[in-house]
């Protein structure tokens, strides 16, 4: 398989990228893939090569795919991948339009990176809207899956509907949920709870057999063995997870150490996919560092064999 990198997004392109490699071919996967990895690294030779060759990466393992041009994170995504068509981001989705590689990945501009799925990968026949989720940590150890995070501030139930279908082939195939437990994030457990959204979307999600539905959720269970996918529309959704990254920074401050807390520390799970389009896109935080970039990969790596691109397709093909 062959995994894309954008070498020069992020607040620490591209060292902490290098490093991340470095970890990536050092470190022993949990989970080792079947496949051979070979991964292209999208970014100035000028400043790649020297790194390259200081951290001793296997030449036999990546290629450097030359660009010239930079999406800083303040531009607008739209007008900067018009006019910097020779950037790692623009180049990178080339080439994975072009199947040249089957996966990408960036710590970049995270608007241009949704631009570029949605206009050169498109979305998945069927899909509504792509979506993008966050890792919930659960008092059990496991993780819980929310989603949307935020790029969809306000949906329709059909939107909903179809966030619990892709989030559920996710937390199956990713990570590892047999029968995954969809839950729709309300104000109470109750049928006919909530707004005019959560009540139009209960019964869409109730009739739907492809997933597993529970029913609603309040917003004391995120943390908790209730539900493995959490629904909601985006709005909600980024409230939560900047409660959560809140969450962190406090205990951080606080120098309280727990196992549960340490769960909130991002870099441990690397990025988000985004779910809908008709490739494997993983967005990572624009501050992440060499373990968030090893951990992008083993996403990238993972979804390609699982195939859930495919599975996605699957599920949206109509039943006799």
């Amino acid at each position: 398989m062959n995994i894309g990198l954008d070498m020069m997004g992020g607040d620490y392109a591209p060292l902490e990228a290098i490093k991340g490699l470095q970890l990536y071919f050092n470190t022993p996967n949990p989970q080792p893939t079947t496949n051979n990895v070979q991964l292209h690294l999208f970014g100035s030779p000028d400043a790649l090569n020297p790194l390259i060759e200081e951290y001793a990466l296997p030449a036999d393992r990546i290629k450097v795919v030359p660009t010239s041009q930079v999406i800083a994170m303040e531009e607008h995504p739209t007008k900067a991948l018009k006019e910097k068509s020779d950037s790692s981001i623009a180049v990178g989705f080339g080439h994975l339009a072009h199947g040249k590689i089957d996966a990408f990945i960036s710590a970049g501009n995270t608007g241009a990176m949704m631009v570029g799925s949605l206009f050169s990968i498109k979305a998945i026949e069927g899909i509504l809207r792509p979506t993008i989720g966050a890792y919930m940590p659960r008092e059990n150890g496991k993780l819980g899956w929310l989603l949307d995070a935020g790029i969809n501030a306000d949906c329709k139930p059909e939107n909903l509907e179809q966030f619990a279908l892709l989030g559920s082939i996710f937390a199956e195939q990713v990570l590892g949920y047999e029968h995954p437990k969809v839950g729709l994030i309300n104000i109470g457990e109750e049928e006919g709870k909530g707004n005019l959204l959560a009540q139009a979307a209960y019964p869409l999600l109730k009739q739907n057999k492809q997933f597993n539905f529970i029913g609603n959720i309040e917003g004391r269970d995120v943390f908790l063995d209730k539900a493995d996918v959490m629904v909601c529309e985006g709005f909600t959704g980024n409230v939560i997870l900047k409660l959560a990254e809140s969450i962190h920074g406090l205990v951080q401050r606080r120098n309280v150490h727990d196992e549960f807390f340490d769960m909130f520390e991002f870099e441990q799970y690397g990025g988000v996919p985004v779910l809908g389009v008709n490739k494997p896109v993983i967005i990572g935080h624009g501050i992440s560092h060499a373990k968030a970039f090893m951990n992008m990969i083993r996403i990238a790596e993972k979804m390609i064999e699982k195939d859930v691109i495919g599975k996605i397709k699957q599920s949206l093909l109509p039943t006799a």
